[in-house]
């Protein structure tokens, strides 16, 4: 076997060199040593090999004492006593404590528990008696719960949230200068995917009230029951709504809650991955439509978007549900919904909003 270090007869690289260097242990480098003290003697291998008559008798010795190979493979450097060994009663306790407590850190164990022995004594001790459960990682997590959300039923969890546009540097300035929408409000259905959109120029609980009345009227045209539907929100001003000054509620929950009705649940707070299914759509529609598309007025951003909304719902398969189309996953669920619930075009909330401006509220949005 071929030693990343060369023996040479100059002295140069020590037998310990060659040691270290060898990736089998130096078994090789020992055979040689070996065939070559029995030919020439011990003082001349001990020149050849750069080593000392000492290292040259012990590994003849040992090979001549067993007779076998194996007798010049390196041999442990564990000590054979070790005062500091963690004694058989505190493997035991260590171990019944770990069987008690689950999947508890080290450290917390010997905080815990005041265990004689240090942290990493008992993350060994639990390690060699297999109770160190292996971490899954992040993308067996996620299709685990991909999993999870498969058994769910349609339309079962609507993910809805709002988007800032202003921070897309491509769409900010076709937004400048042809007064497009600074703001997307979204709704996807989790199982599926299907996903409705409206645009406005504020994030205000006015329009997010607005954008989910017309989808619980959508959804409710289709036959969909919506006792069953559940809107999922952040705690953004736009979906906390309030009461007026008669004590009757309005804003989001109002539309969603009482209108209807269906359910209005929010996240716990800064638990951002609850909304990973919209905000998936919100980095797709990003990559994939608002930094390539160029527009040439309003009119052609809202052709386009309502072309890129079909595209999605009807066409676009998810890898990560079977390179299924939304639509071709609500047709092996129900196959006597109708195509056009996937079909809603792009709300342009402003202009439903314009007609309906009979006073002055807290929640009015700014009309440009």
């Amino acid at each position: 076997m071929e030693t990343k270090t060369l023996i040479t007869r100059g002295g140069l690289p020590t037998y310990w060199e060659n040691i270290r260097n060898m990736k089998d242990g130096g078994y090789d480098l020992r055979f040689r040593l070996v065939c070559y003290a029995e030919k020439h003697g011990i003082r001349q291998a001990a020149r050849e090999f750069h080593t000392t008559r000492h290292t040259v008798r012990k590994f003849l010795r040992r090979f001549h004492d067993s007779g076998k190979l194996s007798s010049l493979v390196a041999l442990s450097r564990r000590p054979h006593i070790c005062p500091h060994q963690t004694s058989k009663r505190v493997e035991d306790r260590v171990l019944e404590i770990r069987h008690r407590v689950g999947n508890m850190g080290a450290k917390r164990m010997k905080v815990e528990f005041g265990l004689p022995c240090s942290h990493a004594a008992i993350s060994r001790i639990c390690k060699q008696n297999g109770l160190v459960r292996k971490r899954r990682k992040k993308h067996h997590r996620k299709q685990d719960l991909r999993e999870i959300k498969a058994l769910w039923g349609l339309f079962e969890q609507i993910s809805t949230d709002t988007k800032d546009l202003k921070d897309l540097p491509p769409y900010w300035l076709q937004m400048r200068a042809l007064g497009l929408p600074s703001w997307e409000y979204t709704a996807r259905e989790v199982v599926s995917g299907t996903t409705f959109l409206g645009f406005a120029n504020e994030n205000s609980a006015t329009y997010a009230s607005l954008f989910a009345d017309i989808i619980c009227q959508h959804l409710k045209d289709h036959g969909i029951d919506l006792t069953q539907v559940h809107f999922q929100t952040d705690n953004g001003s736009e979906f906390k709504g309030g009461k007026d000054k008669q004590g009757n509620p309005h804003g989001f929950p109002m539309i969603v809650e009482i209108k209807y009705p269906s359910h209005h649940r929010r996240i716990p707070p800064a638990a951002h991955t609850f909304q990973s299914d919209v905000e998936t759509f919100h980095r797709l529609v990003e990559d994939e439509f608002f930094l390539i598309e160029p527009f040439a007025s309003i009119d052609n951003f809202k052709m386009k978007i309502s072309s890129y909304l079909l595209y999605f719902n009807l066409v676009r398969k998810n890898s990560y549900k079977g390179w299924k189309s939304p639509w071709e996953i609500i047709r092996e669920r129900n196959k006597d919904i109708k195509k056009s619930i996937v079909m809603l075009p792009p709300i342009f909330l402003e202009e439903i909003f314009k007609p309906r401006l009979a006073g002055v509220g807290h929640h009015v949005p700014w009309i440009p």
